[in-house]
């Protein structure tokens, strides 16, 4: 007969089917410990997406952030979301969004970057107010990282770069040499005579970096002096390209070319180097012709001959930059004074820039249709640019403007270019996006 064991209610049980039930007890209790520690876990994660952020951009908990530059032209992965076009995911627009408040600050100073030039360096100038150095680009359903400069020039290893057009051009520039100069200072290899053309050489890593002025993208002859006080009308051929950018085009990987402001200003235009009108001229003697025909036809022409190049090149196409003079242009007393940025739909865009920025959409997207070879991408910092009143210079253009001033002299304002640090220096995280996405 089997031994059999007395249980404490006096009921036979089998001691080998007891211990069956007691190992089955611990194997249920086990997996529901798992259970819960899996549950507890899963729901800590889901919360934290959403609690996390400062009060100014509140993280989404769906759907995850695109990450905006996710690989280095295919071949160096950079905040990978793990997610890829063909699998659905969406491309973010960079240039829709809003500035925030970064309380990090600038990345650089006007003690610390030694390429400032003189009109941007507000804060050695004695603009005695800084908050418009604490705010970032944030573009709307997608995270934009800052700039790396120790990525971006091995990026640009063995490879040349120019900006081309007129003093924004030259601010932007100055922006980027002063990021750059965190992991290597440039040398000055070139300048002409009035240091608006310039070349800089990183010889760490082999890159050649340049900025080419050339405000008018074609041939012209200006009479006019650094402060903008004019002698004489412009003579602008519209036909002909500037030789001062053609002529290096080939000795570029990258450009960065852009029309602006120039063509408002007083000039007599020529076709087949005949005289077709003028714009803004007063002369009897000359069809008056609209600003906006001038504009096309140059932006066409420069475009045309990237498109039919036989050097292929990677460029961007900028688009116009806004101004903020109030009660006044630049030269009747139009000043800027505003400190803080405004928000999406507190300003409304002058007729003037809509006007440009309707031609340069246009002249791209013809440009676009006729790429052979070479890349162009739009740089549409219009709608960004336009909110940031507080990023000018003002009149800190100028060494303390106020000093020895007995408050009725009119001082100058500079409501078009923008201090460094400042908000232009987000430009650059822009293009390091766009230039790793390839």
């Amino acid at each position: 007969m089997k031994k059999m064991k007395l249980d404490m209610n006096n009921n036979q049980i089998p001691l080998n089917l007891k211990q069956n039930q007691v190992f089955v007890k611990i194997a249920i209790c086990l997996i529901l410990m798992w259970f819960a520690y899996h549950l507890y876990f899963s729901s800590s994660i889901q919360i934290s997406t959403v609690i996390d952020g400062d009060d100014d951009h509140k993280l989404p908990s769906s759907p995850p952030p695109v990450v905006a530059n996710s690989t280095l032209s295919g071949e160096l992965q950079v905040n990978n979301t793990g997610i890829h076009e063909d699998e659905g995911s969406r491309e973010c627009d960079v240039f829709a969004g809003e500035w925030v408040r970064d309380p990090t600050g600038p990345r650089y100073t006007n003690h610390s970057c030694n390429t400032i030039e003189h009109h941007q360096n507000c804060m050695k100038n004695g603009r005695p107010d800084s908050d418009y150095l604490y705010w970032r680009w944030s573009p709307v359903g997608c995270d934009l990282p800052t700039f790396d400069p120790q990525l971006f020039l091995e990026f640009m290893r063995n490879k040349s770069m120019a900006f081309i057009g007129d003093s924004i051009s030259r601010n932007h520039v100055q922006s980027l040499l002063c990021i750059l100069s965190q992991v290597e200072e440039a040398v000055e290899v070139y300048h002409d005579d009035e240091y608006r053309s310039r070349r800089w050489f990183f010889g760490t890593h082999n890159f050649t970096l340049s900025v080419i002025w050339s405000p008018f993208l074609t041939k012209a002859k200006i009479f006019e002096d650094n402060d903008g006080h004019s002698s004489g009308a412009i003579e602008l051929h519209l036909d002909e390209l500037d030789s001062v950018w053609v002529n290096e085009f080939s000795n570029f990987d990258y450009i960065m070319i852009a029309g602006g402001k120039w063509f408002l200003k007083t000039a007599v235009y020529y076709e087949n180097n005949t005289i077709i009108g003028c714009h803004n001229c007063n002369k009897e003697n000359l069809t008056e012709v609209v600003f906006d025909y001038a504009y096309r036809k140059a932006l066409h022409a420069a475009l045309d001959f990237i498109t039919k190049a036989n050097h292929n090149v990677y460029a961007f196409f900028r688009t116009t930059t806004p101004d903020h003079f109030e009660n006044g242009e630049w030269n009747t007393g139009g000043y800027c004074n505003r400190t803080v940025p405004f928000k999406d739909g507190e300003i409304g865009m002058r007729d003037i820039d809509s006007i440009m920025r309707d031609i340069e959409l246009e002249e791209f997207a013809n440009a676009k249709a006729a790429m052979n070879g070479s890349v162009l991408r739009l740089f549409d910092t219009t709608s960004m640019s336009l909110l940031r009143p507080d990023g000018h210079p003002g009149p800190y253009r100028a060494f303390h403007p106020f000093d020895g001033k007995d408050g009725n002299e009119k001082v100058q304002n500079d409501c078009l270019h923008w201090c460094l640090p400042g908000p232009i220096d987000s430009w650059n995280d822009l293009m390091m996006n766009l230039v790793l996405r390839g």
